[in-house]
């Protein structure tokens, strides 16, 4: 059996209005962020999920509640964390986004994560998945780094292509991204 697993990200949030990488910095959603989550209810009302996971950071957990609350059970897991940028962490885009595709794909950033301890983070996710969601659908809500991380361990991606076929790039936003865990 395999499990369906739906890939929502969390709603902007203020620092992303600013261009700022949280990483593990636990911003708040802006007002914009609130309002597409709480349009991502009416947007996903025709699918059925057995359960939904998301990233422990208030951004994820908030954009999952404003979601489906009351309508699924919503599981914040630390895995599911984006990149931590260790120092970076709330540092502009300009500086951390350069880094992820060039230098901390396998090297950590100063004090903090590589794409790669992040990809071992979500391996983790995933076998704990197929040992006790097999069959089922499952939604997660996280960040870029989990995502990226599902198309190289799931989709079979290299980094490089992950990277750059990254919907953040050719602005092609959707309400879920789907993935098929065997």
């Amino acid at each position: 059996m395999s499990i369906k697993i739906t890939y929502f990200v969390h709603g902007t949030t203020t620092d992303n209005e600013k261009e700022i990488s949280s990483g593990w910095f636990d911003v708040e959603l802006s007002e914009k962020g609130i309002k597409q989550a709480i349009d991502l209810r009416e947007k996903t009302k025709d699918q059925k999920f057995d359960v939904v996971f998301c990233s422990d950071l208030k951004r994820a957990v908030k954009s999952a509640e404003l979601a489906w609350n009351g309508i699924y059970t919503i599981i914040p897991d630390k895995r599911l964390r984006e990149c931590n940028y260790g120092k970076l962490n709330a540092a502009p885009s300009s500086i951390v986004e350069p880094m992820q595709e060039e230098e901390c794909i396998k090297n950590k950033f100063p004090e903090g994560e590589s794409y790669e301890d992040v990809k071992a983070r979500i391996a983790d996710f995933l076998e704990f998945l197929k040992k006790n969601y097999n069959g089922k659908s499952v939604a997660i809500v996280a960040h870029k780094a989990p995502q990226l991380s599902l198309d190289v361990l799931i989709k079979g991606k290299t980094w490089k292509q992950a990277l750059a076929d990254d919907w953040r790039k050719t602005k092609s936003w959707k309400p879920g991204w789907e993935y098929i865990l065997d």
